[in-house]
């Protein structure tokens, strides 16, 4: 049971997180890779809080809100034919009739949008957004194929629809996008509207105002919206469940034949009922997906790669074609998992291309070989320390703190987090091998001592003792981050700061329950980072106490100018490394970021003319491309502007 509990709030917090960047543009993994951990969570608690909210998370800046006129809500799942088949009963049952009309329509892959209309006319476009609010982008839509701003009728309410991209569209402009749906999502969002013109509006459902009569049945409702110039997905009407069935096999065949995506069908009582349109998710209706490419193959062995104090589960399986590509090796995750399934050496295996990239065990075949099963063994020793590990069931690691591979790679990553590129790999492994096992030790080096280090010489180790004792302001994110607390990535740590914890102090005092109160966190996360302050406390003082390094104060809002922008940068800069300058824009509130995304406010390079993919990708979302001279401009402004602040509320 205990376990039971475990996956299912780490299905729970995964879910969330992964809502919160799709509604922010961001997506991380398919829908596909997202609707197992759905189904998942469902098969393992249908009552989930989860599993009744629309996703979470603000929508890229730079666009004003707007609300919907009806919420926007999420549909339930049903993911193979028996899920569905129990559905559609229910449905029969709740009317107490042998049969029922459904209606059935192409699931649309792509980006939701909403059209505001007043007496007929367009007022606003709105993105589904929370499924509440969302961005409104009017003149983004008005520009893309199937949008109408006239009905001819005076009619005031909402036309929802999906905006899509087709094949051939994608093929020929846009094929450096991932899919046709991340190509329509970031072109739709664009401020400058640029390539909107390449987008298609097909709609699928409407509402009118204050007046839940005025649609009855959704064949008139569709009829209506042809009828006023849309376009429509396609539609049919059954009464018969196996012939729901036979349909959705027929067309999951033919899917890759079609111009634009689709991932299903949806299924619809034919009888509108507004009441059940405005829950946030309707049970008259049901996306009936299709099912994953799948292959079956045997497991062979369990490899166990080590990061830092963790060991995870990779599964080594005979050669198989999924996705277009050859896989022998897929992800377990964890102990728990492995358990959960059932798994053995020898066991016939089903593997999934999660996100059409990272291939993954997602349980046993139906059917099992005749290959010899033995048990699969988990380490029970640290290969580094030979300590006993701990079997936690969602990870596997080394409690030893004083571990030397655990110490080495907390060196590396607290010299990552402050860019030090003096300090090397080498380097480093050449200190840890004379004694400097924990990052105080670092601010404690002289230049004598390091000259005598192979290869190092006195110029050389007084340019990095110099590095080394350069005073630096952190962020409490980036502070925390550099302690290496398990898989706790520093955007994690921003997150905890963000919601109230935002000093040492804070966040030292914070119960467990504290930390996974807070928003796409959870018990086990809070749990690992509890632990983690507690066994850094006396290293994190060590390193404060050495009066190099310190914590920037809690942020007020104005006190941080470029609160709600957001830079990447690329290529070499003159005046600092990278880390720097990604840490100053981050004490004066803005983001920095790896990738140029949609919403991104600069891209910084002294070369902005060249054809670099960031620079290409960043022209093409309409994305201001500044170079160092103006970076620090820019950021010598807003120091300045934070300093009167600053000054201002000490007077």
């Amino acid at each position: 049971m205990v376990l039971k509990e475990k996956r299912i709030k780490e299905l729970e917090n995964l879910i969330v997180g992964y809502q919160a960047s799709y509604y922010n543009g961001e997506a991380e993994i398919s829908d596909s890779e997202f609707d197992l951990l759905w189904d998942e969570l469902k098969e393992l608690n249908p009552k989930s809080d989860v599993l009744k909210k629309v996703g979470t998370g603000p929508d890229v800046d730079g666009f004003p809100k707007a609300r919907h006129l009806i919420p926007m809500g999420s549909q339930d799942k049903a993911s193979n034919h028996q899920e569905f088949i129990k559905w559609a009963e229910k449905q029969i049952a709740k009317k107490n009739k042998k049969d029922i009309t459904f209606l059935v329509q192409y699931k649309l892959d792509g980006a939701s949008l909403e059209l505001q209309y007043e007496k007929g006319k367009l007022n606003k476009a709105v993105t589904r957004g929370d499924g509440i609010t969302g961005d409104e982008i009017t003149a983004n839509a008005i520009r893309m194929k199937g949008t109408v701003q006239k009905l001819g009728v005076p009619f005031t309410g909402g036309v929802r629809g999906e905006v899509i991209m087709t094949h051939n569209v994608w093929e020929n402009k846009y094929p450096a996008k991932a899919n046709c749906r991340n190509a329509a999502n970031g072109i739709m969002r664009r401020k400058d509207g640029e390539g909107c013109e390449d987008l298609h509006l097909i709609v699928y459902d409407a509402s009118a105002l204050d007046d839940d009569n005025f649609f009855t049945d959704e064949m008139k409702k569709l009829e209506w919206l042809k009828k006023c110039g849309f376009e429509t997905t396609e539609t049919k009407i059954y009464n018969c469940i196996d012939d729901i069935l036979n349909y959705r096999d027929e067309i999951a065949k033919k899917r890759d034949t079609l111009p634009f995506d689709i991932d299903g069908l949806v299924v619809k009582d034919i009888e509108t009922d507004m009441t059940d349109l405005r829950k946030a998710r309707p049970e008259k209706q049901i996306a009936f997906k299709f099912e994953l490419e799948t292959a079956f193959s045997i497991l062979r062995e369990v490899i166990w790669s080590e990061s830092g104090a963790t060991y995870t589960p990779i599964g080594v399986v005979d050669p198989v074609r999924l996705a277009g590509t050859t896989v022998k090796r897929a992800n377990l995750n964890n102990p728990d998992m492995i358990r959960a399934m059932g798994l053995k050496l020898g066991s016939y295996v089903c593997v999934v291309k999660r996100g059409e990239i990272i291939p993954k065990i997602e349980g046993l075949a139906p059917v099992q070989s005749d290959e010899e099963i033995k048990e699969i063994e988990f380490p029970n020793k640290c290969g580094t320390c030979e300590t006993d590990l701990v079997d936690a069931g969602t990870r596997l690691y080394c409690p030893n703190q004083d571990c030397p591979k655990r110490l080495l790679h907390r060196l590396e990553k607290w010299v990552s987090v402050l860019d030090i590129r003096e300090l090397g790999e080498k380097l480093i492994k050449q200190l840890f091998e004379n004694n400097i096992r924990h990052i105080h030790q670092l601010y404690d080096l002289k230049a004598d001592e390091l000259s005598e280090y192979d290869r190092m010489g006195k110029l050389s180790a007084e340019k990095v003792i110099r590095h080394i004792q350069t005073k630096r302001e952190l962020s409490l994110a980036s502070f925390a981050a550099g302690f290496d607390f398990e898989g706790i990535a520093e955007t994690t740590m921003e997150k905890i700061a963000a919601a109230g914890f935002d000093t040492l102090e804070k966040l030292r005092n914070a119960t467990v329950a504290d930390l996974a109160s807070v928003y796409g966190l959870g018990e086990i996360t809070a749990n690992v980072i509890a632990e983690g302050l507690k066994e850094c406390k006396k290293e994190m003082d060590s390193v404060l106490n050495a009066n190099i390094i310190t914590i920037a104060p809690p942020p007020s809002e104005e006190s941080q100018p470029l609160r709600g922008k957001s830079f990447c940068f690329t290529g070499e800069l003159k005046t600092m490394k990278r880390g720097e300058a990604e840490e100053k824009i981050r004490l004066l509130g803005a983001q920095a970021k790896t990738s140029v995304v949609k919403g991104l406010s600069y891209l910084v390079t002294n070369d902005p003319s060249s054809g670099s993919s960031k620079n290409k990708k960043a022209n093409d979302l309409g994305i201001p491309i500044i170079d160092e001279d103006g970076f620090l401009e820019l950021i010598k402004t807003n120091q300045e502007l934070k300093k009167e602040t600053l000054q201002g509320e000490l007077f």
